[in-house]
């Protein structure tokens, strides 16, 4: 096949869509619309952009680039920390608010519920305000509730505070991802979405260190979350000293230069342009929650009951539990981190498709090995596949949303996503304590084993299945995207060329670039040719 070969026009419609994504992922060529300068639209085949050195990735990112990663993974792993703080003291907070275990992940459940209410808010902030200043109000709350969690004196008041918790941890990943991302070269995007996703599994990693340091004990679980508060707070302040996104500061000046923009109601246009972005973007935003959904049940149902697996059903103690789930997170880190940067060349769907399938043929491994060393190894090699799928979401999240809306639909969609699977860690506690197996020593132990490894076949089945039959514009740039409701804010430079023709207007975004520039409509890539 020749290079840039022109075929036949994109499908509409769902299932011709799902079709077409599933003939075009056994394709090694990516299908690309080009927008001439007069609107004509042609679609042609065009070859994916050779693997590059990563370190060469690494040397295109600037200082303040690097600032901007650096915040946006730091308040990713507030985020895992904070909520694994929970997640991996399960029995001491059983044993300090003397209930069950199972009772004590309905707190789990009751974040997961009420992160996509803080998407929504502080992502819309984001996409209306700038990254900046929503993101510190965010990190500086998240702390103070950390300090009111170390407070509580019943199991209610615990309930509680971690409801109104998620609240605000979920307004963390929207404007993160979409910080460090609209900073970031696009060359660069898939490895650094990769590496940036695993602030996750880092902070999974700083709480279990964190939990092994302060011991066993009961009352120990006040320092972890003491440790989270200072995280957070920091992260927070950090974030004051970092100038806004390169597109808002631009808009301001605009906005401050330009006469006609005086009277424009950038407000009203705001809510104007998510209304119309919803009634646009429906079925995307359906999509996406559906992939998130088996995302969460993904991660929630390999990682949060795992260390409760090693406690309760192989029976390690405290310290070797806590090493082997440090060494699981490790895999984790590394697998994202290599799967990400490989995507760019390999392609967002079929990256997420091949760590998926990869999971399903480990659990055998994972689940059955007896002893610190089996299972810190078999750990190690499923998280390397789970947290390697999921560092490819931030940057496929952010090239599927509509460019002017990369906080609040990511996070969202992301959250919603969350949500739904919410009840998993709960599920699986509930199923294990119900349900027994022979131990080590003869004695029936709670079957934590075969439970997550019965859920985490059938996640990773609904994940590939979902991914081979949805859309993918890798490669999409959206960094000269305007923020919502700065559409009748234009410079006279940009207004001259679109008047001369010399460029195609799109919904949320405005190129003006020598040359040629690559952005995304619809359900492929998409050139704009000037």
């Amino acid at each position: 096949m020749k290079s840039n070969e022109s075929i036949g026009p994109a499908a509409k419609g769902v299932v011709a869509t799902a079709k077409q994504s599933w003939r075009d992922l056994f394709r090694w060529k990516q299908r690309t619309i080009v927008i001439g300068a007069n609107g004509d639209r042609n679609t042609e085949w065009q070859s994916p952009e050779p693997l590059r050195n990563p370190f060469h990735l690494f040397a295109l990112l600037s200082v303040q680039q690097w600032l901007y990663f650096l915040v946006g993974f730091a308040a990713w792993t507030a985020d895992a920390f904070d909520f694994h703080a929970l997640s991996i003291q399960t029995v001491k907070l059983a044993a300090h608010f003397d209930t069950s275990k199972t009772n004590v992940t309905t707190a789990i459940t009751l974040t997961l519920l009420l992160r996509s209410s803080g998407a929504a808010i502080f992502g819309l902030a984001g996409d209306r305000f700038g990254r900046r200043w929503p993101m510190v109000l965010n990190m500086i709350l998240l702390g103070i509730l950390q300090v009111a969690t170390i407070y509580s004196r019943t199991f209610t008041q615990f309930l509680a505070v971690r409801s109104l918790f998620g609240v605000f941890m979920g307004g963390i990943y929207g404007n993160a991802i979409a910080m460090v991302l609209e900073n970031c070269p696009v060359n660069a995007r898939g490895l650094i979405s990769g590496i940036l996703q695993q602030g996750y599994s880092f902070g999974y990693v700083l709480a279990a260190c964190t939990n092994l340091a302060v011991g066993g004990s009961v009352e120990s679980w006040r320092t972890v979350f003491w440790v989270a508060t200072g995280l957070s707070t920091s992260v927070g302040l950090f974030r004051a000293f970092l100038p806004e996104s390169e597109h808002f500061r631009k808009a301001r000046l605009l906005r401050k230069h330009n006469k006609a923009a005086q009277s424009t109601d950038v407000r009203g246009s705001f809510w104007l342009d998510l209304r119309e972005m919803v009634i646009a973007e429906w079925k995307m935003m359906i999509y996406c929650i559906i992939l998130m959904s088996w995302f969460g049940y993904y991660c929630h149902c390999s990682q949060d009951p795992y260390t409760t697996f090693l406690l309760a059903e192989k029976q390690l103690e405290n310290g070797a539990a806590s090493r082997a789930s440090i060494f699981m997170k490790v895999g984790a880190c590394i697998g994202g981190s290599i799967l990400g940067y490989l995507s760019q060349w390999l392609g967002r769907r079929r990256t997420i498709i091949l760590a998926a399938l990869m999971s399903a043929a480990l659990i055998p491994a994972w689940i059955l090995p007896q002893g610190e060393r089996s299972l810190s190894a078999s750990g190690f090699f499923m998280q390397f596949f789970v947290q390697g799928a999921f560092g490819v979401i931030p940057i496929h999240l952010n090239e599927l949303a509509p460019p002017a809306f990369r906080s609040s639909f990511p996070g969202v969609t992301y959250q919603i996503g969350n949500m739904i699977s919410s009840p998993s860690a709960q599920i699986i506690n509930a199923i294990a304590e119900s349900h027994f197996k022979k131990g080590k020593d003869g004695k029936n132990v709670e079957a934590y084993g075969p439970t997550m490894g019965i859920a985490m076949a059938i996640v990773a089945f609904g994940i590939v299945v979902t991914a081979a039959l949805g859309p993918e514009m890798r490669g999409r740039r959206f960094e000269d995207a305007k923020p919502a409701g700065e559409e009748g804010v234009i410079g006279q430079e940009e207004s001259e060329a679109l008047e001369k023709g010399e460029g195609t207007k799109l919904t949320h975004t405005q190129q003006e670039k020598k040359g040629e520039a690559d952005v995304d409509v619809g359900d492929t890539r998409t050139r704009v040719e000037k």
